[in-house]
């Protein structure tokens, strides 16, 4: 099992200095202990997130202060840019870190994150895999129609070039189980969680995403990444104290997002049928979930239990959201705990 830091915010607005500690510090943390990667996301217009507008900005901070470690995008929302401008973005990155970078693309899912590309929301999910081509193709040196400001079609590479020959991929998915089939045909890696998804279901998907990719590469496994929600320590039951009060609002603060996101998912949510004991009830069911099942939250000993768990169906790595709102110094100490974690299942 390989393990990577991965970044999401839980208040944007919290601090008014130093708000990219936690990711500046973890990362060289996760650089010289032996980690795999550093992920960071695109959020746009709220604070859930909201740390996070551009990860090849925040991906670049990381190149800047780490030598060994992956740089990572989960994920870049490709049909809101155009994908000349994110092979160049990337590129970039690829080379301030000497040929570290690594993207996952999503299709998004809050209209709001659309405001850059309104004419693309629709078609959403067919642009994330015409998207994702392109960058992979220009990538590879090879040329892209589009047309100009004149309006003349004309070809265009991007420069400068990258370090790595074949830009490392991977396709995000929220559950479903035909996105997970359309990455293995793509013959990309696939980053997803636990929210929404049991962990039976989650096999059955992965088992999915496999068949897939191998017919589509001859014989290839793939790469399943998994975010979970991580600190651990000595005691459990101190743990679950400290970790109560953020992660609640986390979640909360996840279910307002989505309930006022006008997404598809939303839709199926009339806000106000919520009440706020709905809401209550919702937030304590998922984060007994979490804290009991979906993540690696308490104590060494249960936190193999999961790393077992999630070996057992096809993880391959476990992407470890830290920043879900604990103090900065405590999420910082508890990368020891996570460390000797790592360095068990490495042993194992």
């Amino acid at each position: 099992m390989d393990f990577s830091l991965f970044y999401f915010s839980a208040d944007s607005t919290e601090s008014k200095c130093n708000r990219y500690e936690l990711l500046l510090e973890g990362a060289r943390f996760a650089d010289i202990n032996g980690f795999c990667a550093v992920w960071t996301p695109e959020r746009h217009f709220h604070q859930f997130g909201g740390l996070y507008p551009n990860p090849a900005v925040t991906g670049s901070a990381v190149a800047a202060v780490t030598t060994n470690i992956g740089i990572r995008a989960g994920s870049v929302v490709a049909p809101t840019h155009q994908p000349a401008r994110i092979a160049e973005e990337w590129s970039v990155v690829d080379n301030l870190s000497n040929g570290r970078v690594g993207v996952s693309f999503a299709s998004g899912w809050s209209a709001l994150d659309f405001t850059f590309t309104p004419e693309n929301y629709a078609r959403r999910h067919e642009l994330l895999f015409e998207y994702t081509d392109q960058v992979r193709r220009l990538w590879r040196g090879e040329d892209l129609e589009i047309v100009d400001g004149a309006g003349d079609p004309t070809r265009v590479r991007i420069f400068p070039p990258p370090v790595q020959p074949e830009l490392p991929v991977w396709i995000t998915s929220g559950g479903n189980i035909e996105t997970f089939r359309s990455a293995g045909r793509a013959g990309a890696g696939l980053l997803t969680h636990l929210l929404g998804q049991e962990m039976d279901d989650l096999s059955h998907k992965i088992e999915e995403y496999r068949a897939e990719y191998r017919k589509a590469t001859g014989g290839g496994r793939g790469h399943v990444a998994l975010m979970v929600h991580t600190f651990l320590g000595d005691q459990e039951n101190e743990i679950k104290e400290m970790v109560r009060g953020p992660l609640t609002e986390y979640l909360r603060s996840s279910i307002n997002l989505l309930v006022g996101s006008r997404s598809v998912d939303a839709q199926k949510i009339d806000p106000s049928a919520l009440r706020q004991s709905d809401i209550d009830f919702l937030v304590q069911r998922s984060f007994d979930r979490y804290f009991e099942e979906s993540g690696l939250l308490g104590g060494l000993e249960k936190g193999r239990g999961v790393v077992e768990r999630l070996s057992g169906i096809g993880v391959d790595e476990l992407a470890c959201l830290i920043d879900f709102g604990l103090p900065t110094a405590d999420v910082l100490n508890g990368l020891k705990y996570l460390n000797q974690l790592r360095e068990s299942c490495v042993s194992v």
